[in-house]
């Protein structure tokens, strides 16, 4: 936060001497009349942001305290959406109804990605379609948990489910539970994913060792594993992950 904070004082340095009110405004820059204008795709990230927060403070609109949010997560809403609540609370301007506010929006979003999914019939065949599969589902946690989907053999969704939730930094897994569930689903193929919390896509030699030990039991089934992905953080600070298949490791 320490270079967040340096970068917030240079801006506030800079529009101390020259900022409006929010009603001193031209009504087209106002984000609600905006919206309500125009609609909600020409908003840009900080003017809907500034709708969740409501207004700003003194010498300083809310589209600016929007935007200073936004400065503390890289730009990123997915960073954003990772930020904790005395990280939030901590941004002149934000406070604690402000941060409840923001982080029950972006946990609704996450949440409405998850839905989609789960209406759709889905077919997975590739390391990008379980990515999106179940993003909305490991990358915001705080803690590890690693799950297994079930497949027919065209590639359809029979199942998922979470075979186990660990600590910040690992989780174990049973392989016994995993391959009763796959029976169960009549699966003959399955893909497994994990999150890594700290954000990195490197996988451990846990990881790897677990994916050769999911690989032999599978063929001894005949339930072939077929991809193994973590899901993390990129340097760009957006959802990202790491394909064992797309690597040579499985």
């Amino acid at each position: 936060m320490y270079l967040c904070t340096k970068i917030l004082e240079l801006q506030q340095d800079m529009n101390d001497n020259f900022s409006l009110t929010l009603k001193e405004w031209a009504d087209e820059d106002k984000p609600r009349e905006k919206m309500l204008d125009k609609g909600k795709k020409e908003l840009t990230n900080a003017e809907l942001l500034a709708i969740l927060l409501r207004s700003g403070l003194k010498g300083k609109t809310v589209v600016e305290v929007a935007k200073e949010v936004l400065t503390c997560s890289g730009n990123s809403l997915t960073t954003l959406s990772q930020m904790d609540f005395k990280q939030l609370s901590s941004i002149k301007g934000v406070g604690a109804a402000k941060a409840t506010t923001l982080m029950a929006a972006l946990e609704l979003g996450w949440r409405m990605q998850g839905e989609i999914n789960k209406d759709k019939e889905l077919v997975i065949s590739n390391s990008d379609n379980l990515f999106n599969y179940m993003k909305s589902t490991l990358v915001n946690l705080d803690h590890e948990e690693f799950w297994a989907i079930f497949l027919s053999n065209r590639g359809k969704v029979l199942g998922r489910q979470r075979i186990s939730l660990g600590g910040q930094t690992s989780t174990s897994v049973d392989q016994r539970i995993l391959f009763r569930n796959a029976l169960e689903c009549k699966a003959v193929s399955l893909m497994v994913a994990h999150n890594h919390p700290s954000g990195s896509l490197r996988p451990s030699l846990e990881d790897k060792q677990l994916t050769r030990r999911l690989t032999e039991a599978g063929s001894l089934l005949e339930i072939k594993l077929l991809e193994h992905i973590i899901i993390g953080i990129n340097p760009l600070g957006q959802a990202d992950y790491f394909s064992f298949h797309d690597n040579g490791l499985l």
